[in-house]
């Protein structure tokens, strides 16, 4: 009888232990998961911030192109897409860098893509810190171009050379490649012939990405 008490207290005991790690690990994956989880919603939300910092900039850039080229509201209402880029030459918000950031809003499908943008050369920031740009895109072809990384910009003559379209029917704005256009502004204001010859735009692969939390 004694031994089978004992050898009942040594199963017992097993068991115990084998609950114990066993709920040990199991405390340990909840843990992990639940820092898992942490860590994405912060990073959703700084995705949501940034996006929104934008979506303001983006206003306030078409808000300063009203003001100075009031005619430009029809235009970039009735255009096929438009897009904001604004520089602020400092350091925004949550951002780690001057880099240009805006937004492309595509008119006929309602599309909106958060763009980056980079100057590769000397062109419009020479001197000029703070500027916002504002394109108008004509096209799909011109669209699809711009959205995709792959839009070459021009000089106004090369791209006035090559564009079909007239440059001069919308006051104020640069030829900046085949179907585009750009308003440029500063801190004195409209800048007449601006070139972005060298200047990368493209995708912000980070901010495009779609989250449930974020819809």
């Amino acid at each position: 009888m004694n031994r089978f008490m004992k050898q009942t207290a040594t199963w017992l005991m097993a068991a115990l232990v084998l609950c114990l790690m066993t709920a040990t690990v199991l405390a340990a994956g909840a843990d992990k998961s639940a820092k898992e989880q942490e860590k994405l919603a912060k990073e959703q939300a700084k995705i949501v911030k940034q996006r929104a910092e934008i979506d303001e900039l983006s206003a306030k850039a078409l808000a300063r192109l009203y003001e100075k080229v009031p005619s430009a509201e029809r235009v970039i209402e009735n255009c096929y897409a438009y897009a904001t880029l604004s520089n602020t030459g400092v350091k925004l918000g949550l951002f780690g860098d001057a880099h240009g950031r805006g937004l492309a809003v595509n008119n006929e499908t309602g599309e909106t893509l958060y763009m980056r943008m980079k100057e590769m050369g000397l062109g419009i920031g020479l001197g000029v810190k703070e500027y916002d740009l504002i394109f108008v895109i004509g096209t799909e072809t011109a669209w699809h171009s711009f959205i995709s990384g792959d839009i070459k910009f021009a000089s106004a003559a090369e791209a006035a050379a090559s564009d079909g379209a007239a440059g001069d029917s919308m006051e104020g704005a640069s030829i900046a490649a085949n179907g585009v256009w750009v308003y440029q502004i500063t801190k004195k204001g409209l800048t007449l012939d601006a070139s972005i010859k060298g200047t990368k735009i493209y995708p912000d692969k980070k901010l495009n990405q779609s989250f449930e939390q974020s819809e």
